[in-house]
């Protein structure tokens, strides 16, 4: 079956970094586009960052622009989100999305806490 799983969350202080894996399974990876999406405590789910099938450009919100990198590896069905400098505004659970056409999946999130 399809499956998304996010990795690489945790408790962060601020100007840190953490890397986010996302591991798919059960779908062609590789023609697929992946981003990955936020959401903190009553706020909605907004994007940060999208990267196409193929690689290429990517698409940042203005929010983690120079911040946050996000890279694929198709021969590993894998989506990261290298993400520096880190801001206590940054704190959300962090979702990793697959979509092509109509067909989308999502992850189930891992979260991402940065305070002192």
């Amino acid at each position: 079956q399809v499956q998304l799983v996010e990795s690489g969350g945790g408790l962060v202080q601020p100007g840190g970094s953490l890397r986010l894996s996302c591991v798919a399974s059960g779908f062609t990876f590789s023609v697929y586009a992946m981003s990955w999406y936020r959401q903190a405590p009553g706020k909605e789910r907004e994007l940060v960052a999208v990267i196409p099938s193929a690689g290429g450009s990517t698409i940042y919100a203005d929010s983690v622009k120079g911040r946050f990198t996000i890279s694929r590896d198709n021969a590993k069905n894998t989506v990261y989100l290298q993400m520096n400098s880190l801001r206590p505004e940054d704190t959300a659970v962090y979702y990793c999305n697959a979509k092509r056409y109509w067909n989308g999946y999502w992850g189930q999130g891992t979260q991402v806490t940065v305070s002192s």
